[in-house]
């Protein structure tokens, strides 16, 4: 084997390649030129495909590549032997490098054959785009999925919620009902034997003052057990179709003497307001009680806001009633008890508690609905929902 390759590098004997090209200058420097420029141009194929497999590790195959690499510098450096070569008789060592590119070349194509049914196996760009399009549509429907999940998660939450106050009005009104039918009724008694002391009196100077006096009282009290009816939905009522604006104005001519020249009320009331099937005087306290509650929560002045409208709605038009106050707002735990009879945030003497627990029983005995909007410091909006009367259509 020693005596092989000192034979095979030996270059006793050997002319250099020029000599055969008769050291002709035109063909000797197109052929130096002609390997120097496809030597360079094989060196940089591999350079780039080398950078290419560094930066993208995950790229499958890169066995396969890395061989593409050797292969390719392989062949460029018999290009620069061939230019050595036209001076230098090495041709043994030119044959050894041509025998190493022959080796990797093999190599290389016995080891990219069974490949190819494997790369042919990988997804084109268009299937990726086409798989990476499914996905996103999967994603999207799964988006929609989960929105839609949670809107029905809320809206059962809600209901519960709203089920749940519900039945609680329901019990606090029983009770309610039951206090107020039996101090009714001992009122009757009251009122009545007052009513007799008085006409017996006659023009008794010392008592009649007396009398008179308590039968304020009873009266008083009796008031308040109609707004504990109204709110237990046993108050009986007497509908008749009604224009709510007009209900409403009528009490605001009565509110203005009432409020403090710090609160400014902007009236918006829709001219072709439908027409509401609801008992006149109810409606009236209602209103006065909702106006009241809007300019105690302005202690220290604001805007008052009221404004009608219609609402249409597949499910049953509704003519809504809102009255908005820029006051000190409520918190979730007093918006959940605002309607409960005798629950109020005011101070001690200045309200029954009963205003808005007379406007929901009205309103609920009515077939309507009202809800509050509001949050600390953010002010109040009560909004009353009356079905639009059938007459009206």
């Amino acid at each position: 084997m020693v005596a092989y390759l000192q034979k095979l590098l030996g270059s006793t004997g050997l002319a250099p390649h020029g000599y055969c090209l008769l050291w002709d200058p035109v063909l000797i420097w197109t052929h130096v030129l002609a390997d120097a420029v496809i030597g360079l141009s094989y060196f940089s194929i591999p350079v780039a495909l080398a950078v290419f497999l560094t930066r993208r590790p995950d790229m499958r195959f890169r066995w396969i590549a890395w061989l593409f690499v050797a292969f390719i510098l392989a062949c460029g450096a018999t290009h620069f032997m061939a230019i050595w070569t036209l001076w230098n008789p090495d041709y043994g060592a030119q044959a050894l490098l041509k025998l190493a590119t022959a080796i990797i070349s093999v190599a290389t194509a016995v080891a990219l054959w069974p490949l190819l049914p494997r790369t042919l196996a990988l997804p084109s760009p268009a299937q990726l785009e086409a798989a990476n399009a499914a996905l996103q549509l999967r994603i999207d429907e799964r988006d929609t999925a989960l929105a839609a999940l949670a809107a029905q998660t809320e809206e059962r939450m809600r209901a519960e919620a709203m089920l749940r106050q519900a039945q609680k009005m329901d019990a606090v009104g029983q009770l309610t009902a039951g206090i107020a039918h039996d101090f009714n009724n001992l009122l009757t008694v009251v009122i009545g034997n007052i009513d007799r002391a008085r006409r017996l009196s006659g023009q008794d100077s010392i008592t009649l003052p007396a009398l008179e006096n308590a039968m304020t009282g009873a009266q008083s009290a009796a008031r308040l057990t109609d707004q504990l009816l109204a709110f237990a939905r046993q108050q009986p009522l007497l509908p008749a179709l009604s224009d709510l604006n007009a209900i409403t104005d009528r009490i605001l001519t009565l509110f203005n003497s009432m409020i403090d020249p710090s609160i400014t009320v902007d009236v918006a009331l829709a001219p072709d307001l439908w027409p509401v099937q609801i008992d006149t005087g109810q409606a009236e306290n209602a209103v006065l009680n909702l106006l009241v509650n809007a300019r105690d929560a302005m202690r220290h002045g604001g805007q008052l806001r009221v404004l009608t409208r219609n609402q249409p709605d597949p499910d049953g038009d509704r003519v809504v009633l809102q009255v908005t106050d820029t006051g000190q707002g409520m918190d979730e735990a007093t918006r959940e008890r605002i309607f409960e009879p005798f629950f109020t945030t005011k101070t001690l003497g200045r309200g029954s508690g009963l205003g808005l627990s007379q406007v929901y029983g009205f309103v609920t005995q009515s077939k309507g609905s009202v809800t509050i909007d509001s949050a600390p410091g953010e002010g109040a909006t009560i909004s009353v929902y009356l079905p639009r009367a059938m007459e009206g259509r």
